[in-house]
């Protein structure tokens, strides 16, 4: 794999300035040359939910446990007007793509799957924000065509046709320009007060597959999965139960970005910390406005075009201000703690 030249930005105004702002809700492309870096936003843990009319017998099981905790907690936290603020700075940015790794229900009901689905409409089409699930969208078992299949379009790959619309459809492939990105599900029901989340062996295969064919391509690699890939990103209740073996695939064919949600703060690291290689990059909630500053909702640019020894990477972070109502710039000193603070 090709070398990856890393820049943390202080502010993002290069990726406002380097073209006009592009309609990221609109189906035309934008006018690009060969030189012209890719421009990706992440963003995570929506939380969407109003949770407002809910049926006692919607809320058997674990269920109950998440409703009280956004009855006591979560819905002051995860805020509305916080994701409309969200969808306008975002319409405003150049991009060329949005990816959304998970966690966009609360506790994975029906009607907030709608909800979702209306939210992602108005986020732009299908070709331009590819979604990957995450552990409260799976909080248990319900049927996909009441679920998942709401949003079916914004995880399908490339190569999928419309009759593809179940959950074992990942991992995804999506080429756009130099960019690979492959979607991953980490999400299935389990048991109250955990949060895990697995990959399996028939997704791993195919990872290693993809991730082959994709590097011979020549093509700038991006994973997206909701769970941190790293060790001890998140206590082991809310971990990767697989995570070794999918770092194992990736020390052994290699990737330029790994991209998660899940911990709700900001977390940097290299999975191949002994030769600074497969760098994975964890975003904050996209919604939330909780009682710490470092988890204020945040979104994540990412800037990538060819160089000379391989590619060029640049990161700027927008974060959402409680005295504006809107995001601003922020200067990624939490990302690059993160990095320094990463084990080699």
């Amino acid at each position: 794999m090709g070398t990856v030249q890393l820049t943390i930005d202080a502010d993002d105004r290069a990726f406002a300035d380097s073209a006009a702002p592009s309609d990221v809700s609109s189906n035309a492309p934008r006018n690009v040359t060969p030189n012209d870096e890719f421009v990706l936003a992440h963003l995570s843990d929506l939380h969407l939910s109003s949770l407002e009319g809910v049926r006692p017998r919607a809320l058997l099981g674990k269920r109950v446990l998440g409703y009280l905790s956004w009855r006591m907690r979560r819905r002051r936290e995860h805020r509305m007007e916080v994701l409309d603020a969200l969808r306008a700075d975002l319409q405003s940015e150049r991009l060329d793509h949005i990816a959304v790794t998970g966690d966009l229900t609360h506790i994975g009901l029906p009607q907030e799957f709608r909800q979702v689905a209306a939210w992602l409409e108005k986020l732009g089409p299908p070709e331009g924000v590819t979604v990957v699930p995450g552990n409260h969208d799976a909080y248990v078992r319900e049927s996909w065509d009441d679920t998942f299949a709401q949003w079916a379009g914004y995880m399908r790959g490339d190569d999928a046709g419309k009759a593809t619309e179940r959950a074992d459809a990942f991992p995804t492939l999506r080429v756009r320009r130099d960019v690979a990105l492959i979607g991953l599900s980490t999400a299935l029901p389990s048991a109250p007060f955990l949060a895990t989340g697995r990959l399996g062996e028939r997704q791993l295969s195919r990872l290693d597959e993809l991730l082959e064919e994709t590097g011979r391509a020549g093509l700038f690699r991006i994973v997206l999965l909701h769970h941190p890939p790293a060790r001890h990103t998140v206590r082991p209740r809310k971990s990767l139960r697989d995570g070794a073996a999918f770092r194992d695939v990736l020390a052994r064919r290699g990737a330029e970005l790994t991209l998660h949600g899940h911990a709700h703060f900001s977390a940097a690291t290299y999975l191949d910390g002994a030769r600074g290689r497969n760098l994975a990059i964890g975003v904050p909630s996209a919604s939330a406005i909780g009682k710490h500053v470092d988890r204020y909702a945040t979104y994540h640019l990412y800037g990538i075009r060819r160089s000379a020894s391989g590619w060029s990477l640049r990161v700027a972070v927008r974060t959402y201000s409680l005295d504006s109502g809107r995001f601003v710039a922020d200067d990624g000193r939490r990302l690059r703690q993160a990095l320094a603070a990463a084990p080699a």
